[in-house]
């Protein structure tokens, strides 16, 4: 009879081949021992029958009243100093800025005596500031408990700069920089969405900072001295103990271990690096949209009456300089799909407009109002970044409530127009919903109803659908559209969807390497593409190249015979549209005036017929459309041996 041996127990399970090597085993449990060694040491030689009395005495209760009372100042003090120092380092270039850290490091990497004659000798009584203090304001930090808590806090506060620090450079710039274009003030941006988002990291490093101004000893009896009731601390009185009563002084020693440990457990891992960010800002769900059911289409169409500031009028003027270089100008209502391939300066673009970007900017008028000086969160500009950045710790409904806030909108008001949007695109049933709690495609719906219930002057929009599902973006398509008929600004949309561009747009801007090679209405663009990428997005195959007589002298090699020739010398694209090409077994005969062999590559379906990729020795690959059954009679498949025919007359060609 066969055994099966039982599981593993859960959180036990080990990967194949990750047994640890002793070599490396070995002194790991030595450098367990090393550390616990000591800490064994105190539970063992710990009196515990007179632990109660020890604890109670006068001295160590005078000692510990001190130092609570120290620890927390210095704790206050350095999240006064270290919190704007840390996302001073955290979030600005400036020269030096290593120099600063290096500076902020310095304390625990020195020896706490040194640091406490360095104090001495910056603000002692002979030192460099200590006389102004003295004799402007009379104070005087050595020997006093003030100076007691600049020792702790000289010591303690590293810890708490390096880890908001951290949790601030692990935080997404695109929070803050979407709360700045909904019309958020630098400090209500860093009051209402940054300190929130990094809090657990601030808990983090505030707890540490707090053990470690309790227990710092070295530089506070240097610079403060020793004196009961005034800088006595707790480590001091151990230090007095172990020369009078050494039982004592372990029970005391005890406490502060006991302290230490209960904050290191209460960090669970924070201080490591597993900081609340990621967590805060992970999606629970895929990007899709089948979180929960969808209300019913009256209450996703609610209409949302035109306020009177959606009754003005803005037209658009932007000169752009930098990575890209180009001239907008637009009417008020006007919509302009932005399109081109990865890198072309799409999101610089937009960015540059919203004044957050060094590689471009833009000299920006919106009507009469010439906006170029003004911060992002004066513009008047909205925009919803591709991954949304809807604030994490905030739900649907305040997070699109913020904009208006933000405005000055009264706390009702701002919710009953935040309920209207999300209402009028379909996400209403989940107003009280965390993002975390949100597929992909209702996120994105959020952070839309967010930008447009801002009220903006100018709308940008990233990629606003693509995290939909077919049927959901057709519908908030349709809800987007009808609001951007009567929306008295200009709307950039970008995009890489065909059916966005054209459904949406009143004018489609090409871009590519930071310049405009198109800017037209969606039909000429669609009938007369300039952008090689711009056609095969639309789905047709696009070569460039040189006119040479009758033909043209493609870029990637080859030779295309054309039935309009152009001067020669012209460069020109050609454009054929996939159902012009002609997919044969053997060499065609007759009028097809460009044959080539190839290989087919790949097949995709493409509705109600089959897209076939060939690759040719002789020309660019090529794509081709043909029905289902004309693909079973010739036998397609990958590697199949092919020959493909164009007619002349079938291709068109646009002078680049």
């Amino acid at each position: 009879m066969r055994r099966t041996s039982a599981p593993p127990p859960a959180g036990r399970l080990r990967a194949p081949g990750t047994r640890t090597p002793v070599v490396l085993a070995v002194p790991a449990l030595v450098a367990v021992a090393f550390l616990l060694l000591p800490l064994l040491g105190i539970l063992a030689r710990t009196n515990w029958s007179d632990l109660g009395t020890h604890l109670t005495s006068p001295g160590v209760l005078e000692a510990l009243r001190l130092s609570l009372l120290v620890s927390f100042w210095a704790l206050g003090l350095a999240l006064l100093l270290g919190v704007p120092l840390a996302w001073l380092l955290a979030r600005v270039s400036f020269r030096g800025k290593a120099l600063v850290r290096s500076l902020v490091l310095l304390p625990m990497v020195l020896p706490p005596t040194v640091g406490g004659v360095a104090l001495l000798l910056g603000f002692g009584r002979r030192g460099l500031l200590g006389p102004w203090l003295e004799d402007t304001f009379g104070i005087v930090l050595p020997f006093h408990t003030s100076g007691a808590v600049v020792a702790a806090t000289f010591v303690a506060m590293p810890f708490l700069v390096i880890s908001l620090e951290g949790t601030l450079a692990g935080l997404r710039p695109s929070y803050e920089e979407t709360a700045a274009s909904l019309g958020a003030s630098p400090v209500r941006v860093f009051c209402t969405v940054t300190l929130p988002m990094v809090a657990p990291g601030l808990a983090a490093g505030a707890a540490l900072t707090w053990a470690r101004a309790l227990g710092e000893f070295g530089a506070t009896i240097t610079f403060a001295g020793n004196l009961p009731g005034t800088t006595q601390t707790l480590p001091l009185q151990v230090y007095l103990l172990l020369q009078d009563s050494p039982e004592a002084a372990t029970s005391v020693s005890l406490l502060l271990l006991v302290i230490a440990m209960a904050v290191l457990i209460c960090l669970r891992g924070r201080w490591t690096g597993a900081t609340s960010t990621d967590r805060t800002a992970r999606r629970v769900r895929a990007a899709d949209d089948t979180g929960s059911p969808a209300p019913p289409e009256a209450a996703a169409e609610e209409p949302v009456a035109p306020s009177a500031a959606h009754r003005e009028r803005w037209p658009l003027h932007a000169e752009v300089t930098g990575f890209n270089r180009l001239t907008l100008d637009a009417d008020p209502g006007t919509t302009i799909a932005v399109v081109g391939p990865n890198g072309a300066g799409k999101t610089t673009l937009l960015r540059a407009l919203l004044g957050l970007t060094p590689r471009a900017r833009a000299a920006l008028r919106l009507g009469d109002t010439d906006v170029t000086a003004l911060p992002p969160h004066r513009r008047g500009v909205a925009w919803v970044p591709q991954d949304g950045a809807l604030f994490p710790h905030l739900n649907a409904l305040h997070n699109t409530a913020y904009g208006l806030r933000a405005h000055g909108t009264p706390r009702g008001a701002a919710r009953r127009t935040a309920q209207q949007w999300l209402d009028r695109l379909g996400v209403g049933h989940l107003a009280h919903r965390k993002p975390a709690q949100l597929s992909g495609g209702q996120a994105q719906r959020v952070a839309l109803a967010r930008a447009l219930a801002a009220r903006p002057r100018l709308l940008l929009l990233d990629e606003p659908l693509a995290a939909l599902d077919q049927t959901t973006r057709a519908r908030v398509r349709h809800t987007l559209r009808s609001h951007l008929a009567e929306f008295g600004g200009v709307c950039l949309i970008v995009t890489h969807d065909p059916v966005e561009a054209v459904s949406l747009a009143d004018r489609v801007l090409v871009l590519d390497d930071g310049r405009a090679l198109q800017d037209a209405p969606p039909a000429e663009v669609t009938r007369h593409p300039r952008s090689p990428w711009v056609a095969r997005m639309l789905g047709r195959n696009a070569w460039p190249g040189t006119v040479t007589g009758d033909a043209l002298a493609l870029t990637d090699g080859g030779r295309l015979v054309i039935a309009d020739p152009l001067p020669d010398g012209a460069r020109a694209l050609a454009i054929i549209a996939p159902e012009a090409v002609s997919v044969h077994l053997d060499r065609p005969t007759g009028s097809p005036r460009n044959v080539w062999p190839g290989t087919v590559r790949e097949l995709t379906s493409a509705g109600s017929r089959l897209r076939v990729l060939i690759t040719s020795p002789e020309a660019p690959d090529l794509v081709a459309e043909i029905t289902p059954s004309a693909a079973l009679e010739l036998g397609l498949a990958d590697g199949v041996s092919v020959w493909t025919s164009v007619k002349a007359t079938e291709v068109s060609l646009v002078t680049l």
